[in-house]
């Protein structure tokens, strides 16, 4: 996910309430991009070669706690409040849950023409800020009532249902594979897509796979073949889960088969799963795809395809997303709902339900079941 450019405010908006000088400017400058790494050896303890290592290692360990996009959110956050602190004359630390209200308001309902942010973004910002607090020492009281009031009127008054994205169902992703070549690049796009339907991956699940268990340490999993299909080992949002993908009815569009043809080509055998290939296409690299590959190939096989072709060219873009792959899934596997909630990692049916964007809602009827 690539974060949202900041506007930037002209100077002549800045409050004349600011401090002024340099080095104060500086100071609080420093201070804003405070390092987010609390571990370190206690004040009374001397260091040593080991016990630096050993904070090196605590800081990695740390720094993993939380996945890569939310660490540039957090910041991001950070950087965008701390901001709005000098802007209004005031200081980020220590934490003060008038100004954070205050805060939320302004992005609820800026002034200027500026667009409000929308209801979860406002949410995401604050835990973005509690957990930057909590990285700098200090703890933030979501309760308190000047952030809990006014958040739940934000609520109240902007909430939207969630906007959700259009579900690829197999018919789609039969469209969307026929598009592709049968080079070296072909061959990953298609797995890419066949597996990322069938196991109802996140595409950051989809380019974290390595071939073998510990082979890289940026993976997030691995994968094994069998005779029968692939188990896929993941380690998600929501912990480690096995996703298991069987073999298809045909060669021409099954997943597992897609994923063998383009190991046996690229020559892979270790590391990376997906990497990108040489400018002229007939080699695998050795560097992994980038998440944001799986969401411009689906725009793109979209389009090709011919899907919603109805509709103006920007507007069939926006409909679709990486999401697109798993919703799809949700959408169309007959099977009880437990097993989709299983194959997409939920925690919950409910969570399975908003993926689905088309079921039989009256399955279980409990009008006529009270006897009605």
């Amino acid at each position: 996910m690539e974060e949202t450019p900041e506007i930037q405010p002209p100077d002549a908006e800045k409050s004349t309430s600011a401090p002024s000088d340099s080095n104060n400017q500086a100071q609080r400058d420093e201070r804003d991009q405070v390092s987010t790494d609390p571990i370190a050896l206690p004040a009374h303890v001397a260091g040593s070669g080991t016990l630096d290592r050993l904070v090196d290692t605590a800081r990695d360990y740390a720094r993993a706690s939380t996945a890569e996009n939310t660490n540039k959110a957090y910041a991001a956050d950070w950087k965008h409040f701390a901001r709005w602190c000098r802007l209004k004359g005031t200081d980020p630390l220590p934490p003060s849950p008038e100004m954070i209200g205050l805060y939320l308001t302004d992005l609820a309902a800026p002034a200027k023409g500026t667009p409000a942010l929308s209801v979860s973004t406002i949410e995401r910002r604050l835990s973005g800020l509690a957990w930057n607090y909590a990285q700098r020492g200090f703890s933030l009281d979501r309760k308190d009532r000047h952030i809990a009031n006014v958040l739940a009127g934000i609520k109240r008054r902007h909430a939207r249902p969630p906007v959700q994205k259009e579900a690829i169902l197999p018919e789609d992703i039969l469209a969307m594979v026929a598009t592709l070549p049968f080079d070296l690049r072909g061959l990953r796009d298609r797995a890419i897509l066949l597996i990322g339907f069938a196991g109802g991956l996140r595409r950051s699940e989809v380019v974290s796979l390595d071939v073998s268990k510990d082979d890289t340490p940026d993976s997030s999993g691995w994968i094994d073949v069998f005779e029968d299909g692939a188990v896929l080992t993941l380690n998600a949002k929501t912990g480690w889960r096995e996703v298991e993908i069987g073999r298809g009815s045909s060669e021409q569009t099954c997943p597992v088969h897609a994923l063998e043809q383009w190991l046996h080509f690229a020559k892979i055998d270790f590391g990376p799963v997906f990497t990108r290939t040489s400018r002229d296409g007939k080699r695998a690299m050795d560097e992994r795809l980038n998440d944001k590959h799986v969401a411009r190939l689906i725009k793109k096989t979209v389009l090709k395809s011919g899907i919603r072709a109805e509709l103006p060219e920007n507007e069939r873009l926006a409909l679709f997303s990486g999401h697109s792959l798993r919703a799809g899934l949700a959408s169309s596997a007959e099977v009880d709902e437990r097993f989709v909630q299983k194959q997409l990692g939920h925690a919950s049916a409910e969570m399975t339900r908003r993926y689905q964007r088309r079921r039989d809602r009256f399955r279980v009827n409990l009008t006529k079941a009270a006897g009605l």
